[in-house]
């Protein structure tokens, strides 16, 4: 693996591609730039306050507890699609992260 500021860069990259209205998961991020939805959650946590760190969800489409009323304004503000339970509605809303990869080679 990279060293750990290369790898919080590279995380922080793709979230900052992130489009409006859009989101994606931990375990999408760390496809394209290694470790696992761990280590996407760690460099979150720690070093994702600059970026839109709302639009990285967890695969079912809810974030961690504490952040529920920030994200869901942002949600609402950007028009992100919401299933009726509150959580993200991954389907519609999901942005892949390797498909924006292989189109900017």
């Amino acid at each position: 693996m990279p060293d750990r500021e290369d790898y919080v860069e590279r995380v922080l990259g793709v979230v900052e591609r992130i489009p409006r209205g859009r989101v994606t998961t931990y375990g999408a991020i760390a496809d394209v730039v290694g470790g696992g939805p761990r280590q996407v959650g760690a460099v979150m946590s720690r070093d994702g306050g600059p970026v839109p760190w709302w639009r990285v969800v967890r695969a079912d489409g809810s974030l961690p507890p504490s952040h529920e009323g920030e994200a869901r304004q942002c949600y609402l503000e950007e028009g992100t699609p919401m299933r009726a339970s509150g959580n993200v509605d991954i389907v519609a809303a999901f942005w892949s992260p390797k498909a924006q990869r292989r189109r900017s080679r």
